[in-house]
């Protein structure tokens, strides 16, 4: 394996997410995610399948979050695949829409949004 596969994920091209994280693919679910937010605090992960960055985020992140000791729902988004979901959640809570993004979400509103390299653990933990 290269030094830059190494960094960037190999040459994988439709890596198995872990298995914690459960898919946003459609507004019925992006609602079932907002409405565990009232429960406990929930994130979701916008990512593009396409861009080395955010799959370099992303594989951080899953690194990372295999530590995290809470409650915590995790919602993945593909959203080169739903980018109507992607839009909606823009819409609906008057955030810019980034790739990659990290979206923490409690009592159905966002508490916590970042992007690119200011996406970490510390916003969840």
């Amino acid at each position: 394996m290269s030094f830059f596969d190494k960094i960037f994920g190999g040459k994988e091209n439709n890596p198995e997410r872990k298995s914690f994280w459960k898919k946003i693919e459609s507004e019925e679910d992006l609602a079932k995610a907002v409405e565990n937010s009232y429960h406990h605090k929930i994130a979701i992960f916008k990512h593009s399948t396409r861009c080395f960055i955010s799959k370099t985020v992303l594989k951080n992140f899953e690194r990372d979050i295999d530590n995290l000791d809470r409650e915590l729902d995790l919602y993945y988004l593909d959203l080169l695949m739903y980018r109507p979901v992607s839009n909606k959640i823009s819409e609906d809570f008057g955030i810019r829409h980034e790739s990659p993004q990290l979206i923490v979400i409690e009592d159905g509103k966002v508490i916590s949004t970042a992007s690119h390299e200011d996406i970490s653990i510390s916003q969840i933990a």
